[in-house]
């Protein structure tokens, strides 16, 4: 840390956690001078001990200092806890700003959190920027995928600060304005819905390797390694492996055998089902990795459960090739759970006028997220080949890719259907395709039982208008 004169630091950060901290690393890293504020003074301390040395950072104790410290406009990212510590730290800032100034939220807060918060910050003459950053601690030292919502005037003096300390792929920032007030909150958390519903496909995968296949962990890490090297290659596919090949150093065993299998959540998956509901997009493989976690986390009924009769199972199949279905079956989920993520993505910019383009999207998830993966380019050259794409399976790569797999996809959920072993989002976005891609599904049916028991009538393929049929009179139909 060096002496630096009042309003110089070219942007502060409050909230010293992990996220924080390494941001504000990250910043002075990328020859940014820093404001540096916490609650407690011992965390900021602890970072100037261990690390004042990256680079230019300013020590303050109050907000006061911290907002001296800062030149105009300033620039004061929030990295507290979402929900009420936000809005307080909100209020304490936007108290003492000037017409002019940006705050940044760059937790996981709620979008419609944010769009509050942007409204009323708004009417003070502030600017407030809820920012959306994917990478996790390391991320967020040597490079996120940031998402900035809030007004494109703020961009233009954050933006230049923000992609310089972001991830890059071929020389191209991961990090672009997203839209107006809580549209980077938004993407970010399906970013996270899409997130949930790779690793639960990933562990589906490893599930059927191991009880179908047979194969030990350091086996399916191998296959895991491989697949790396196909157009599976990503991130979570890479640690996978790892993790799988890692070894509890108490008992010698893979340490994959010996962690508890409860998988926990923060609330970003749910948020997304939940808006999705709200918007009425189906993102059933989202929703049912959500889901999933929840009844991993049943143990009580899962115990009670354990010894419920499981019906006459398949007998194991043939092995031969089972692997390469699996794989294929992985590809094929994936990519609908992409699609379903996009989908909900479009259907948000409409709903709340964003104007956000997909193509952006795929461009700043291709490096520092956690869903980074190989075939987020042949997504961006999807969008960029037809911006108004109705949906991303029906672009000619991902058309070809899924015709491919379909086969190796029905198998193995069959397959596992027969044996008794839970595929939930496997069987899922499956299910989903098949629905899709419906000359005609049984809706018609659902849409007559309403009409019969509640006359919420009910269009024909034939004619124009809403249609009734006097169920119980006559049986004629009328025109409603």
């Amino acid at each position: 840390m060096v002496s630096i004169p009042t309003g110089t630091a070219q942007i502060g950060v409050t909230g010293l956690g992990v996220m924080g901290a390494n941001l504000a690393r990250n910043l002075a890293r990328h020859g940014h001078t820093v404001a540096l504020h916490n609650r407690s003074a011992g965390r900021t301390d602890a970072l100037l001990e261990a690390h004042g040395s990256e680079g230019s950072f300013v020590r303050t104790e109050t907000i006061r200092e911290f907002l001296d410290a800062l030149e105009r406009p300033r620039r004061a990212l929030i990295m507290v806890q979402a929900g009420a510590a936000t809005d307080a730290v909100i209020e304490q800032l936007a108290a003492e700003m000037e017409p002019g100034d940006i705050i940044i939220d760059g937790g996981n807060s709620l979008f419609t959190d944010t769009i509050r918060r942007e409204a009323s910050l708004r009417e003070r003459g502030l600017h407030f920027v809820g920012m959306g950053v994917s990478g996790g601690e390391v991320g967020a030292l040597e490079g996120p995928s940031i998402m900035p919502g809030g007004p494109a005037e703020s961009y233009e003096s954050l933006g230049p600060l923000l992609e310089s300390i972001s991830a890059h792929v071929d020389g191209v920032p991961c990090c672009t304005h997203i839209g107006p007030d809580g549209a980077g909150h938004f993407v970010k958390m399906v970013h996270n819905g899409i997130e949930y519903s790779d690793m639960q496909l990933i562990a589906e995968a490893y599930q059927l390797l191991k009880d179908v296949a047979g194969l030990s962990a350091d086996e399916i890490a191998d296959i895991f390694r491989g697949w790396n090297t196909t157009e599976l290659e990503s991130y979570l596919i890479e640690i996978t492996a790892e993790v799988l090949s890692h070894k509890d150093p108490r008992t010698g065993k893979p340490l994959v055998d010996v962690i508890v299998d409860e998988a926990e959540q923060k609330g970003t998956g749910r948020w997304t089902v939940q808006s999705a509901l709200e918007l009425g997009v189906p993102v059933t493989g989202i929703a049912e990795a959500v889901f999933a976690r929840a009844l991993s986390g049943s143990r009580a009924q899962r115990k009670a459960a354990a010894g419920l009769p499981s019906g006459d199972l398949a007998e194991k199949p043939n092995l031969d090739g089972f692997v390469e279905d699996v794989r294929q079956a992985l590809f094929a989920s994936k990519i609908v759970s992409y699609a379903q993520g996009f989908d909900q993505i479009k259907a948000g910019s409409d709903e709340y006028n964003w104007n956000i383009k997909p193509g952006d999207l795929a461009t700043i998830w291709r490096g520092g997220c956690i869903i980074r993966a190989g075939f987020l380019n042949d997504i961006k050259q999807a969008y960029d080949a037809q911006p108004d794409l109705p949906n991303l399976l029906v672009a000619p790569y991902f058309e070809e890719a899924v015709a491919k797999a379909l086969g190796s996809w029905r198998k193995v959920v069959a397959t596992a259907i027969g044996l008794g072993v839970p595929v939930p989002a496997f069987s899922s976005t499956l299910a989903y395709y098949d629905g899709l891609r419906a000359k005609r599904l049984p809706a018609a049916l659902i849409q007559g039982l309403r009409d019969y028991f509640g006359s919420h009538t009910y269009a024909r393929i034939d004619d124009e208008g809403k249609w009734h049929t006097l169920w119980s009179g006559d049986g004629s139909e009328v025109k409603s």
